[in-house]
């Protein structure tokens, strides 16, 4: 029944992206060419291909331009809305909060620039539960590009109990896809209340949310991801991706035989 009402999806795509594009301007991060293909373009496939039907995008820097060109790539069976962030320049708790209002029910939250297997979403929709909110994890320390720079979290079995980009102690990383429960607008209130900012991060309001044991790590065990921010880990990625079209080629010659 649970899992039957997740059919809308929110990605975040309001920030600026400077540390991708640099001093370069006449592109938007969510469109930077992977492989000849948009960034965003490989979140959007894996989201229609989980049987995701509505999109909301939240937007902000370069607003006109960036719906302009999404539009043209929202794949045939999904619709698509767009939520105004005008403080973009916020955390991203900001941008998710601009939501309120707009999703009735659980609904799935993704980065336009992380990059991920089918495999992860699904192990997502098949692990729901109301009133809890899903994060996927990643336990490959070892495999992490970029470990510093990453968000980490810290567990004690399939509870969330830390995150933070500064942990200490932690024991794996987030991958950046989550399934939220509408009580995720509270927290994230919460969140900005208690800031002299009035401004939030998406950790912020999970850490809130952990603290009331509400929030569960679904691990994605051999699966692949990549956040793109950087240059580096933008060659990262397509390198990833090359070599799995590699693998996936030959998985088809050989059931050819």
């Amino acid at each position: 029944m649970f899992m039957a009402l997740l059919s809308e999806a929110v990605v975040l795509t309001a920030g600026e992206g400077s540390r991708l594009r640099g001093s370069n301007k006449t592109f938007l991060k969510p469109f930077v060419p992977v492989l000849g293909r948009p960034l965003i373009s490989y979140a959007l496939d894996a989201l229609t291909r989980a049987g995701i039907k509505t999109v909301h995008f939240v937007v902000g820097y370069e607003r006109e331009r960036m719906i302009a060109q999404i539009r043209q790539l929202i794949p045939s069976g999904v619709s698509a809305s767009f939520i105004e962030n005008r403080d973009w320049q916020k955390q991203n708790g900001i941008s998710l909060l601009a939501a309120t209002g707009h999703i009735g029910a659980p609904f799935l939250l993704a980065m336009s620039d992380h990059l991920f297997d089918d495999a992860i979403v699904d192990c997502l929709l098949a692990n729901l539960d109301p009133g809890f909110l899903n994060i996927a994890i990643d336990r490959k320390l070892n495999s992490i590009f970029d470990l510093d720079d990453a968000m980490k979290v810290q567990t004690r079995g399939d509870r969330v109990t830390g995150i933070g980009k500064y942990l200490r102690e932690f024991d794996a990383i987030d991958t950046g896809l989550f399934v939220c429960p509408l009580e995720i607008f509270d927290y994230l209130e919460r969140a900005k209340s208690a800031s002299r900012r009035s401004d939030c991060s998406l950790a912020d309001g999970v850490r809130l949310m952990a603290g009331d044991g509400k929030v569960r790590a679904i691990d994605v065990g051999e699966s692949w991801w990549q956040d793109v921010d950087t240059p580096q880990m933008l060659q990262q990625a397509e390198k990833a991706l090359t070599n799995c079209r590699g693998s996936w080629q030959l998985a088809l010659q050989s059931d050819a035989k």
